[in-house]
């Protein structure tokens, strides 16, 4: 590494790959380890969190202590790489450790993540995640301990088999217990925990799904509790909330009048599969969905699966990671998922076209939870995708500023790409709208244009 090299990195300072220390500690070795659980990463000993660069004293067996310390405190025993610099006259070491493909990694009985530019301890399930994401597999693969072939119903597998056939145009000669063998829903004669949730028989606790119309929030005027099969549960439950869906008959010179609801049907439908394909069955709460007079929540247990931030999800800057690998290759299977990872950025795009605000995307008391509105896009009449630089800046809190506003809330890191894309403006005229309610101190930006975020003042 070049002298440009290792300046450019410490005037950056701390992420999600590089941690400063004054000294080599404990806190070393839970960053090294921290790093060997995420994607890799350097320590850099000699450097203060402020990234100015106070040298460590060093001699010619230190570093090498250093190695076979963390070597003896971690399990799997981890080697990490060297490397001395010398900036202003003082002494910089470089501790570099690359992902460790057996996981998780602990020091002295404790397991660490890297969060941006902190470690977290491993919660237990976390734990159990990176084990079996370290043997290729998830919770769903592995045969339910309280269940047997006695529990699913071999009509529903049969039914399975015949969406498989029927979107593939081929031709299973295969019975349901064979099939649910050659398809892993059985393993070593076991009935899993995937097949149990996908052809449950009769009641399953596991599945729990609570839906709600409301009046208020605290008025209940319809609602049903479901616990049966996952694909039955993707029926029933679309079939609840448009039971409860306003619509309205659009007039196009055609025979027939066309019907459009308030809720964009297909939105609901991607929604409501996502919430039962990637919920975390383990959890005891059950998934609700609240139906509004103007939203409708959907709400899942579970944190983000594998560490993935809100901010990746909404900026789609992740790879694809499968909590429920067999549900999902199920409903893959059937076509009820199109293919992994692209459900978010899919809820987006019909929203937009159905003229609808943005969605909502939060992590709320352990779980997840999406809002979706009803309320319509109103843009000013004069509003095209060509909208010139004269437009007048004397209105308070237009149209577009209420758009602007919604996508920051739904999502701080909202690039002006993706403002003046929804707004169906130039950028530069999103430009002109930001710093319009900058001054105005409804918004201020927080941290540099490329790193940093929205924040809403007003």
């Amino acid at each position: 590494m070049s002298e440009k090299e290792i300046l450019n990195i410490i005037h950056k300072g701390e992420g999600d790959k590089t941690e400063f220390k004054t000294s080599f500690n404990k806190e070393v070795i839970e960053t090294i380890v921290a790093f060997a659980n995420k994607s890799g990463g350097s320590v850099y000993i000699g450097i203060s969190k402020t990234s100015n660069i106070i040298g460590v004293n060093i001699n010619s067996e230190s570093v090498q202590n250093w190695i076979n310390e963390i070597k003896s405190k971690t399990t799997p025993a981890l080697i990490v790489e060297s490397e001395l610099f010398y900036e202003e006259g003082k002494t910089i070491v470089r501790l570099k450790i690359a992902e460790y493909p057996i996981k998780p990694v602990s020091s002295q009985g404790k397991y660490y993540k890297r969060v941006f530019n902190s470690n977290h301890l491993l919660s237990t399930d976390e734990i159990a995640n990176e084990y079996l994401k370290t043997i290729n597999t998830s919770w769903d693969y592995y045969p339910s301990p309280y269940h047997s072939i006695d529990d699913i119903d071999l009509d529903k597998v049969k039914n399975f088999i015949n969406l498989i056939e029927q979107k593939n145009d081929i031709k299973i000669s295969l019975e349901a217990i064979e099939f649910l063998k050659k398809f892993e829903l059985i393993h070593k004669d076991k009935l899993t925990l995937g097949a149990y949730l996908l052809f449950v028989k009769d009641n399953c606790l596991i599945s729990d799904i609570q839906v709600g119309r409301f009046k208020s929030d605290i008025t209940i005027i319809d609602s049903i509790s479901l616990n049966t099969d996952l694909f039955s549960e993707v029926t029933e439950v679309l079939s609840f909330i448009r039971k409860h869906l306003m619509v309205e008959y659009i007039i196009t010179g055609e025979p027939q009048r066309t019907e459009r609801f308030d809720y964009p049907i297909d939105a609901l439908r991607e929604i409501v599969i996502n919430m039962i394909v990637h919920r975390d069955y383990r959890s005891s709460s059950a998934s609700i969905i609240k139906i509004y007079d103007n939203r409708i929540e959907f709400f899942n247990p579970g944190d983000l699966y594998d560490g993935l931030s809100l901010h990746e999800l909404l900026s789609d800057n992740y790879v694809s990671k499968t909590r429920n690998k067999l549900i999902a290759k199920a409903f893959k299977e059937v076509g009820l998922i199109e293919r992994y990872g692209s459900g978010i950025k899919r809820i987006f795009d019909i929203c937009n076209n159905y003229k609808i605000i943005p969605p909502i995307f939060e992590e709320v008391s352990s779980g997840f939870r999406v809002t979706i509105f009803k309320e319509k896009i109103k843009l000013a009449a004069n509003d095209t995708l060509n909208d010139t630089l004269n437009d007048t800046l004397n209105d308070t809190l237009n149209n577009r500023e209420k758009i602007i506003l919604q996508m920051i809330k739904t999502n701080k890191y909202v690039t002006q790409e993706e403002m003046a894309k929804k707004c169906e403006i130039s950028v530069e005229t999103v430009k002109r709208e930001i710093n319009k309610m900058q001054k105005t101190d409804i918004i201020q930006r927080v941290g540099s244009k490329k790193t940093g975020y929205w924040e809403i003042k007003q």
